[in-house]
């Protein structure tokens, strides 16, 4: 019986990687939510209300945005974030195909 060949694209695989640690971290699920919950916010309401240090929630904020999750627009000196749903929503589906979830 021969095997198949199985051909594994890194730059792809390194690019899957980086999202799906962006969605893993349970701090940077709790500011998707808080974005989720007020559509785009800038990042001076994220730590404020979720009482984290400023450079901890840039820090986090830079992975999302690096991994296209969430996406900025800037209003005079705010950057304020909101999330990019199609990209989460392509990974949700990509990761239930994988595990063959219906």
């Amino acid at each position: 019986m021969r095997k198949a060949k199985v051909t594994i694209n890194n730059e792809k695989l390194q690019i899957s990687s980086e999202i799906l640690r962006a969605l893993a971290h349970p701090l940077r699920m709790r500011i998707l939510e808080f974005i989720d919950k007020h559509k785009t916010i800038n990042v001076n309401k994220i730590y404020n209300t979720l009482k984290l240090e400023q450079s901890i929630t840039s820090q986090h904020l830079r992975i999302l945005r690096l991994a296209g999750i969430v996406v900025t627009s800037r209003e005079g000196k705010f950057i304020h974030y909101s999330i990019d749903y199609s990209k989460v929503s392509n990974v949700l589906k990509s990761v239930e195909s994988f595990l063959g979830v219906d």
